[in-house]
Protein backbone atom coordinates (compact mmCIF):
# COMPACT_ATOMS: atom_id res chain seq x y z
CA UNK A 1 0.00 0.00 0.00
CA UNK A 2 1.52 3.44 -0.39
CA UNK A 3 1.15 6.52 1.35
CA UNK A 4 1.06 10.20 0.64
CA UNK A 5 1.57 12.62 3.28
CA UNK A 6 0.91 16.61 2.56
CA UNK A 7 3.54 18.55 4.79
CA UNK A 8 5.26 22.24 3.97
CA UNK A 9 9.09 23.39 5.60
CA UNK A 10 9.04 24.40 8.62
CA UNK A 11 11.63 27.12 9.75
CA UNK A 12 11.58 27.84 13.17
CA UNK A 13 13.86 24.98 14.56
CA UNK A 14 13.74 24.01 18.07
CA UNK A 15 11.86 22.51 21.40
CA UNK A 16 9.85 26.04 21.99
CA UNK A 17 8.77 26.14 17.90
CA UNK A 18 8.22 21.84 18.33
CA UNK A 19 5.87 22.33 21.45
CA UNK A 20 3.73 25.15 19.68
CA UNK A 21 3.42 22.52 16.73
CA UNK A 22 1.75 20.16 18.99
CA UNK A 23 -0.33 22.05 20.50
CA UNK A 24 -1.54 23.57 17.30
CA UNK A 25 -2.52 19.72 15.72
CA UNK A 26 0.98 19.64 13.74
CA UNK A 27 3.83 16.79 14.12
CA UNK A 28 7.37 18.24 13.72
CA UNK A 29 9.56 15.61 11.39
CA UNK A 30 12.96 15.50 9.75
CA UNK A 31 13.70 14.08 5.94
CA UNK A 32 17.60 13.42 6.23
CA UNK A 33 19.86 10.95 4.49
CA UNK A 34 23.72 10.81 3.16
CA UNK A 35 24.46 13.17 -0.06
CA UNK A 36 21.28 15.66 0.88
CA UNK A 37 21.02 18.63 2.98
CA UNK A 38 18.36 17.55 5.87
CA UNK A 39 14.59 18.73 5.89
CA UNK A 40 12.30 20.00 8.61
CA UNK A 41 8.80 19.86 7.90
CA UNK A 42 5.33 19.58 9.87
CA UNK A 43 2.56 18.02 8.86
CA UNK A 44 -1.20 17.79 10.20
CA UNK A 45 -1.17 14.85 13.25
CA UNK A 46 -4.57 13.75 12.09
CA UNK A 47 -3.01 12.48 8.66
CA UNK A 48 -0.53 10.56 10.31
CA UNK A 49 -2.51 9.23 13.35
CA UNK A 50 -4.34 6.24 11.19
CA UNK A 51 -1.63 4.94 9.14
CA UNK A 52 1.00 4.83 11.31
CA UNK A 53 -0.58 2.19 13.06
CA UNK A 54 -0.08 -0.04 10.17
CA UNK A 55 2.46 -2.31 9.44
CA UNK A 56 3.98 -1.56 6.39
CA UNK A 57 4.09 2.35 7.18
CA UNK A 58 7.10 1.43 8.70
CA UNK A 59 8.55 -1.51 6.09
CA UNK A 60 7.24 0.32 2.38
CA UNK A 61 8.12 3.89 1.11
CA UNK A 62 6.22 6.79 1.61
CA UNK A 63 5.77 9.68 -0.45
CA UNK A 64 6.16 13.10 1.10
CA UNK A 65 5.10 16.57 -0.79
CA UNK A 66 6.68 19.72 0.04
CA UNK A 67 5.61 22.38 -1.26
CA UNK A 68 4.62 20.76 -4.09
CA UNK A 69 7.63 17.97 -5.04
CA UNK A 70 7.18 14.97 -4.04
CA UNK A 71 10.01 12.87 -2.05
CA UNK A 72 10.28 9.22 -1.27
CA UNK A 73 10.84 8.57 1.75
CA UNK A 74 11.23 5.67 4.55
CA UNK A 75 10.45 5.88 8.32
CA UNK A 76 13.62 5.72 10.73
CA UNK A 77 12.30 6.71 14.03
CA UNK A 78 9.00 7.63 15.52
CA UNK A 79 8.34 9.34 18.66
CA UNK A 80 5.04 8.96 20.85
CA UNK A 81 3.65 10.49 24.17
CA UNK A 82 4.16 8.33 26.76
CA UNK A 83 0.20 7.40 27.17
CA UNK A 84 -1.35 9.81 25.20
CA UNK A 85 -2.22 8.53 21.51
CA UNK A 86 -0.26 11.09 19.99
CA UNK A 87 3.21 11.08 17.60
CA UNK A 88 5.33 13.78 18.89
CA UNK A 89 8.05 13.70 15.88
CA UNK A 90 8.90 11.32 13.04
CA UNK A 91 12.40 10.65 11.66
CA UNK A 92 12.36 10.41 7.50
CA UNK A 93 15.14 8.70 5.85
CA UNK A 94 15.59 9.93 2.13
CA UNK A 95 14.44 6.60 0.14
Amino acid sequence: MSYTINAQTRTEIGKGSSRRLRHAGQVPAVIYGPSNEPVSIKFAHKDIINIQLNDDFYTTDLTIVVDGKEIKVRVQAVQRHAFKPMVEHIDFKFA
